[in-house]
């Protein structure tokens, strides 16, 4: 059972807690930061905020954070721009949880001098501030949301924010515009519909029209021109598609009603073009934001770095710098509190990390002197030192991020299959409508266009198209929010599939910083020589078990260095020739499962390994068994660990002692079985098996090489999110399934009513909004798969 929790941020309450217990208000509180900001928020007569709250806010803590470089020039330069009465930033945040929070946010900040108006959105985490900087500095704003428990991070450049601003605007108005015009066109026509017995005067009947007329063309033209574009575009590329039925349906009752209008026909049909345009205008602004909620959590991980990095100089002094000004070599300096500019090496002491925009841990994770960190997370208990590796779109953060953006740039099998099925019914009604058109002419001319119309409105194949990309693009915000990012864009459909599942070993099952349990030295070689010339062959080798000799040696250099895929090391170091690996490799002796040191022949070290299995792995195997997964071992190791771990973790297919190609033919024979394979691994020689599986999983600090030829990969070390990304993305193949079905059963029962004349075409356009809002609400369930 929980314990107390702190009232504002909802952690747990330290021992010392209940001396904090409320000044004045009787809570408790995790630390005096919480405490001072549940304080103001009282004073500034705020509470309502926890009263309407669905989600805690984040923890403020009392550690001192320097906000000033956000004052520097440079920056607003580049993130701010100027607006009546000073400028205009936009932030990120990701403690903004609820509702409540981004209400609390917007009336902080706005009782701040200078503050001209706030806008915090609490989907996208995004905040809009407009201030005056004569009469005070925007980090005196951002102080106050600091001290609210909100971090602040930089959310783009101006231009690029600027232009997603227009953007949404410009949808807005259009919406805006199509809403009114449809009000006072459906009003207007009311009245002609009311006219049963033909009684109104032509004078009067013609005034309704013109001005219904006036109120459609720029529904049709303004808003409408998304569709009236979309359609210029298909017929450019020769591919008739949804938006050119759109089009033409639209302009088709627009045309038509014009023409009655100015001859003075019996019918219009205004209505009918105006509500076409404003449903399906708000239909597709749904789509946009479920997209939107899908890409929020890798938004807020590209943009998760510090406006400016303090760099160490040869002497010892500091210097704050752009990010852009950062090389490979130097040394940063990260204050408690900061975020980590690049990738690095952690140097001097040990370090905590808060990794959970990166990895979704809510915890800080210990990092020892030589360990990777990376750009994004934030430090935490005590100031660190890194020496940079990787800077910009290099660092692990971006390339995860762009493999992301590139996944869900292309459109997998099933969309395409789906915009192939559109266009081919696209073309098939237009024939039919014809038929159908022509077959009313000779029934009865005067509804030959009206049911015509119905027909090409109601059958607008809008679900169809939107049954996949809505699904995939929630499914996508699920995986993410777990700590799995998809690269590649059929991997969903793929894993959802899966029968079977094959696991490496070290750095997988078991975790990925083996340690040497002892040390046996031969031929006169001292024990500390021999690590000494292991560490040096182990030293730039991307296996986990590298791990065990990081801290070994004295700086010797290997030279020749050349990887064995399957049995290990080899190399030149001090004028000799060495191999380190498996028995058998290293000095052709019978393998025990120790790491031997040797020539060739003749032995000179051995080193036994101790490892452990991971603390989620039994959990994890026995949820994707509850799944029907069949689980299957593959590892490089010798037999007797590979048999003792599967033992451990009731693992009935295990494989010992196999190279990369042997690993890859296991996967080969199950597919000729027919089984679908999943394969999860982390080293460089998992590479090859990874991209031949039908489907890829790789482990959060794997190598590269196999994390770009994996199809997923995960952000954080737990195993446990593997079988939440099975189950996603079976969700997403059985709600896209009932997507399809859903439109193309509405398609078969409403193309016989239309062209048998029961429906009129406003009802149509009703009829198709209400589809596509059905597949669309259907789609947004996956953001709670996870």
């Amino acid at each position: 059972m929980a314990g107390p929790a702190c009232h504002h941020c909802g952690e747990p309450l330290p021992a010392d807690a209940a001396q904090r217990a409320g000044d004045a208000d009787g809570h408790a509180y995790c630390c005096d930061g919480c405490a001072a900001a549940a304080r103001w928020i009282r004073d500034a007569d705020l509470g309502d905020y926890y009263r309407l709250r669905t989600a805690s806010g984040g923890r403020v803590g009392t550690d001192h954070v320097d906000l000033s470089a956000w004052d520097r020039e440079d920056l607003l330069r580049e993130h701010a721009h100027a607006v009546p009465g000073g400028r205009r930033i936009t932030l990120l945040t990701d403690g903004m949880r609820c509702a409540a929070c981004a209400w609390l946010i917007q009336n902080a900040l706005q009782r701040e001098p200078g503050v001209a108006e706030v806008t915090a959105n609490a989907v996208t985490g995004r905040i809009r501030i407009d201030w005056d900087p004569a009469r005070t500095p925007l980090s005196r704003v951002l102080d106050r949301l600091l001290s609210l428990g909100y971090r602040p991070w930089l959310a783009g450049g101006d231009a690029r924010e600027r232009a997603r601003t227009a953007e949404r605007n410009r949808w807005l108005l259009r919406l805006g515009i199509a809403g009114i015009g449809m009000l006072q066109a459906m009003m207007m026509a009311e009245a002609l519909y009311l006219d049963f017995d033909s009684t109104m005067a032509p004078a009067t009947r013609d005034f309704f029209r013109w001005l219904t007329f006036l109120l459609a063309t720029p529904v049709v033209f303004y808003s409408g021109w998304p569709f009236l574009a979309g359609m210029w575009r298909e017929l450019r590329a020769r591919h008739v598609g949804m938006d050119t039925l759109i089009a033409t349906s639209t302009l088709l009752a627009y045309f038509a009603s014009l023409l009655e209008t100015i001859r003075g026909g019996p019918h219009v049909w205004y209505d009918a073009a105006v509500m076409f345009v404003f449903l399906l205008l708000a239909a597709r602004m749904l789509e946009q934001r479920a997209r939107n909620v899908a890409s929020a959590q890798v938004d807020a991980l590209a943009r998760a770095r510090p406006a400016f990095a303090t760099r160490e100089a040869a002497d010892g002094s500091r210097e704050s710098v752009p990010l852009g000004d950062l090389r490979s070599g130097d040394v940063a300096c990260i204050a408690v509190g900061d975020s980590v500019p690049a990738d690095g090496v952690l140097l001097d002491a040990e370090a905590w990390f808060e990794e959970s925009l990166l990895t979704g841990e809510s915890g800080a994770v210990r990092k020892a002197p030589g360990a990777l960190v990376y750009a994004g997370t934030v430090s935490r208990e005590a100031p660190a030192r890194i020496r940079i590796t990787c800077t910009g779109p290099e660092t692990r953060l971006s390339q995860l991020t762009r493999l992301v953006e590139e996944a869900q740039s292309h459109r997998p099998r099933l969309a395409r299959l789906a915009d192939d099925v559109g266009s081919r019914f696209v073309v098939s009604l237009l024939f039919v409508a014809v038929l159908v058109y022509a077959g009313w002419r000779l029934y009865d001319p005067s509804r030959a266009f009206e049911v015509t119309l119905a027909l090409l409105v109601i059958s607008c194949p809008c679900a169809l198209s939107l049954a996949v990309p809505t699904a995939l693009a929630a499914a996508h915000g699920s995986l993410a929010r777990a700590g799995v990012l998809a690269t590649r864009p059929d991997a969903m459909e793929t894993l959802a599939t899966a029968t079977d599942i094959v696991f490496d070993k070290t750095g997988t099952l078991s975790d990925d910083r083996p340690a040497l349990a002892t040390v046996e030295a031969f031929d006169r070689l001292d024990p500390a020589a021999a690590l000494a010339i292991a560490a040096a062959l182990e030293r730039d080798a991307g296996h986990p078990l590298a791990a065990a000799f990081a801290t070994a040696g004295d700086g010797l250099d290997a030279t020749d260095v050349r990887a064995v895929p399957g049995h290990g090391m080899q190399g030149r170091v001090r004028g000799r020739d060495w191999k380190l690996g498996h028995a058998g490799f290293a000095v052709g002796g019978e393998d025990d499962g120790a790491i031997w040191l040797g020539d060739g022949t003749r032995a000179a070290a051995r080193f036994e390994l101790r490892e452990h299995i991971r603390a989620d792995a039994a959990a994890a195997l026995q949820g994707l068994r509850d799944l029907g997964l069949r689980v299957h071992l593959s590892s490089g190791d010798a037999a007797t660990r590979v048999e003792a771990l599967a033992q451990a973790l009731d693992i009935d297919a295990a494989h010992a002692r196999q190279r990369p190609e042997d690993k890859l033919a296991l996967v080969r024979r199950l597919q000729d079985e027919g089984r679908i394979v999943t394969m999860v691994g982390d080293g460089l020689n998992d590479a090859p098996v990874l991209a031949g599986a039908d489907v890829s999983l790789a482990m959060d600090k794997g190598a590269a090489l196999a994390q770009r030829a994996a199809d997923l990969v995960m952000t954080g070390p737990t195993l446990l999110r593997i079988p939440v990304a099975v189950r996603v993305a079976r969700a997403t193949r059985r709600v896209i399934r009932q997507n399809l079905g859903w439109a193309l059963g509405y398609n078969l029962l409403a193309i016989p009513l239309a062209a048998s004349g029961v429906v009129t075409p406003w009802i149509a356009a009703l009829g198709m909004a209400g589809s596509s809002l059905v597949v669309t609400l259907n789609a947004l369930r996956l953001a709670k798969a996870a």
